[in-house]
Formats: C-alpha cells, sequence, structure tokens
C-alpha cells in the first residue's frame, strides 16, 4: 500500500523507541517496499490526457492489490517532465538510483524514448501508457520496456485508414515538431501512399508553447488536400480543432491521436462526427463501466481514457509479476522482470485478457469511434459510437515489421 506523508512524520515521531528495539527484531520488522513513479505532464497540453488521473489509477491499482501484497508494501510517486526529455531523463535517473523499481506513463515521445535509454542503462523498468512514437517497440525498443496502449502505426492504420477508405485520398498534416508528431505522420503517409493517395504537405509548429495555429490552418485549406490530418495530441489537438471549425474549414479533419477528454473539452456541438481511436472506452462493457466507477470518487471531473486506464492496467500486471518472481528478483534485474511480464498473460477490468509481445507491444483490442451528435448522447461523457473493432493481430504492426534489435530475423 502506499506510504503516505502523514505515515512518515507518525514513523518520525516513534523514531526513539523504534531506536530502542533490538537491532534484529527493527530489522524483521522492516518490509522491502516496490517503489511505483509515475511521470507525466502535469501541467501543460497533456495534463487531462495523464496527469493526476494517472497517477490516481495507479495508486487505485496498488490499493485493490494490496490484499495480495506478501511481505513487502507499493509506494507511488509522481512527478511533472514538463514535455523536455532533459527534465524528463533527469527524474528517471534520480528515481532509479533512490530505489524506484518502475516507471509508469510518460506521454510526450521524445521523453518516453529518454527514459526509456535511462532505464536500459540502469537496468529498471518502464511501461509506457502514454507516449504514441512506435520506435519504443521498434529501432529503440529494448529488453526494459512495455508499450502499453496505444501507437502511431496503430493509429495511422485505424482512424487514418478509415478516412482514406471514405474517400480521403489527399492530405495536408500539421504536425507537432517532435518524435511523437513527425512518427505519426510518418505511420499515417505510409499509409496513405500505399493506398495511391497523396500528401498535398504538411506544416510544424514548435512544440510546446503553440496556441495560434490560424497560419497552418490557412496554409492546409490553400494545399487543395481534401483532409486535415493533425499529428499532434492533448491542448494542441483541441486549439487546432476549435480554430479550424471558426476558421470555417471546408476541408474533413482526422485527428490522429484524440482522447475521450479532448472531445469533453470541446463539446459536442464541436465534436460530433469526428472519427478517433482508444483502445478503451470507459462505457464499452460491464468490467469498464466498473472500473470508472470505482475511479471517479478519485477524479470526479476527468474521466478516463486510455491513457489512465493503461496506467491502471500495466501498474496492476506489474505487480502481479512481482508476485510471481519474488520482490527480491523483480528489485535487482528489471530486464528479468520485463521478461517475466511477456510470459504471464495480462487481464484486467479496462483491456480484458491480453499479452505482450516479445518486442514490448501490449496485445488489445482497438477500436475506432465517431464522436456523437448532441442529440445523440444519453448525457456528460456519453460521447463514441463504435465503428470498428480490431482485434490484436490485426491493430498492431507485424513483429516481423518493426525493426526491433530484440527480434531475430
Amino acid at each position: 500500500m502506499e506510504i503516505s506523508r502523514r505515515s512518515l512524520l507518525g514513523s518520525a515521531a516513534l523514531g526513539t523507541a523504534a531506536a530502542a528495539l533490538p537491532l534484529s527484531r527493527a530489522r524483521a520488522q522492516a518490509k522491502p517496499v516496490i517503489k511505483i513513479g509515475v511521470l507525466n505532464d502535469q501541467s501543460g497540453p497533456y495534463r487531462d490526457t495523464g496527469g493526476l488521473t494517472s497517477v490516481e489509477c495507479a495508486k487505485m491499482a496498488v490499493a485493490e492489490f494490496s490484499a495480495q501484497m506478501s511481505g513487502y508494501t507499493v509506494e507511488v510517486l509522481s512527478a511533472d517532465h514538463q514535455n523536455k526529455p532533459d527534465v524528463g531523463a533527469g527524474i528517471a535517473r534520480q528515481w532509479y538510483d533512490q530505489g524506484v523499481d518502475v516507471i509508469l506513463d510518460v506521454p510526450n515521445s521524445g521523453v518516453a524514448l529518454a527514459v526509456a535509454g535511462v532505464a536500459k542503462e540502469k537496468n529498471k523498468v518502464h511501461i509506457n501508457s502514454g507516449a504514441a512514437t512506435s520506435d519504443l517497440t521498434g529501432p529503440a525498443c529494448n529488453g526494459n520496456i512495455v508499450h502499453w496502449t496505444y501507437d502511431t502505426w496503430m493509429l495511422a492504420q485505424s482512424t487514418g485508414g478509415a478516412t482514406v477508405k471514405a474517400g480521403g485520398d489527399s492530405w495536408y498534416f500539421i504536425t507537432a515538431d517532435y518524435a511523437f508528431g513527425h512518427k505519426l505522420e510518418g505511420d499515417t503517409t505510409a499509409l496513405i501512399k500505399a493506398a495511391k493517395g497523396s500528401v498535398k504537405g504538411s506544416s510544424s509548429y514548435p512544440f510546446p508553447g503553440t496556441t495560434d495555429f490560424s497560419s497552418y490552418l490557412l496554409q492546409a485549406q490553400n494545399s487543395g488536400a481534401k483532409v486535415l490530418g493533425l499529428a499532434n495530441a492533448g491542448g494542441d489537438t483541441i486549439n487546432s480543432i476549435k480554430q479550424a471549425k471558426e476558421f470555417g474549414l471546408t476541408m474533413d479533419i482526422a485527428a490522429l491521436l484524440m482522447f475521450i477528454t479532448d472531445v469533453n473539452a470541446l463539446g459536442l456541438e464541436v465534436a460530433q462526427g469526428l472519427h478517433l481511436t482508444e483502445s478503451f472506452y470507459w462505457d464499452m462493457n460491464d468490467r469498464t463501466r466498473a472500473f470508472t466507477k470505482r475511479l471517479l470518487p478519485r477524479s470526479p471531473d476527468n474521466y478516463p481514457n486510455m491513457d489512465h486506464a493503461g496506467v491502471y492496467a500495466s501498474a496492476l500486471h506489474y505487480m502481479k509479476t512481482v508476485n510471481k518472481m519474488g520482490v527480491a528478483a523483480a528489485k535487482a534485474d528489471g530486464k528479468a522482470a520485463v521478461a517475466a511480464m511477456k510470459a504471464l498473460p495480462t487481464e484486467d477490468d479496462c483491456f480484458g485478457k491480453g499479452s505482450i509481445r516479445a518486442d514490448g507491444r501490449g496485445m488489445f483490442h482497438s477500436y475506432l469511434f465517431q464522436v456523437k451528435k448532441p442529440s445523440e448522447s444519453k448525457g456528460k461523457w456519453d460521447y463514441y459510437k463504435l465503428v470498428q473493432d480490431s482485434d490484436p493481430e490485426h491493430a498492431w504492426r507485424p513483429l516481423a515489421d518493426g525493426n526491433c534489435p530484440l527480434i531475430k530475423s
């Protein structure tokens, strides 16, 4: 269970009495601690995508699993990486050196790639839920990371593929100028060209910090393309769509990475009709609804999206793995812990039954949704209509195509 500030202060107050105990008895009473760090954006454009709701998801997983912990406790830490790879890598290095065993979430592909490198160097565990770059299970994959929830290849195939099939054969991209945006544009471009479509152009904008997208929208409109591809996320996607509507853009909009939290921020009047892909929806079935009901007291104003669900599910699976291999072994060897995670089938309320592939890719269903019209919604957060359910074998890039160094050709 989580160690709170109050419990630490209480322990300090008992310091004199504890010191009077025989040394062997004091050592016997001390339980090993598994430390989980949730590293994400808590103040910038991805604060609702992950942020404090992800932290609460990790805490809830720990609380729900606490009865199954035998002889150890679990502590949850959190920090804001500010969407800066150097900041994120610095926090990861400090955490790992101070005994953190696994780092979760890490939206922002640039930060995620940096943290993945530190995890390998320190032989610790990184389970990513929030970043999108498919390079995490491709050229940048290593034996210390798992990529849980979604990636750019999956998004391109689902949202991009549906748009192309509907006649959107010419595109213009507005792209966040860092690893995630360029990878999402690249994966989608490959799909478009394979379908004999064309890309009329693209505009990269400084990330983070851009709030005015009017000049990029004008370039897109003037390109003659049928589809505006948004290779961005979070607050940037929200601002892009709002301004496109205000601008009177006549192009179809493909929001290549969009979450239910973004739909809520936009409102159905603006977001209606958009297609998007998530691997979790709170109202998908009885288990997803039960998970959401348990979470809402902790996060009443922010319903869970796939990133949040991934943090909960990955924390749960990591703790199941610790139980199976033993605390000492899990803490001693992050690469061995990841191998054990891959060998153990996944099972949780958010994603149901699943698995982790040899390259670290979490294998779950992905869902193409269309945002409901206001007249179709039964209430707040009732936003999605299911268009397509892709099983794990079709949702993700084939193992042989990823160029992961762990996979022998």
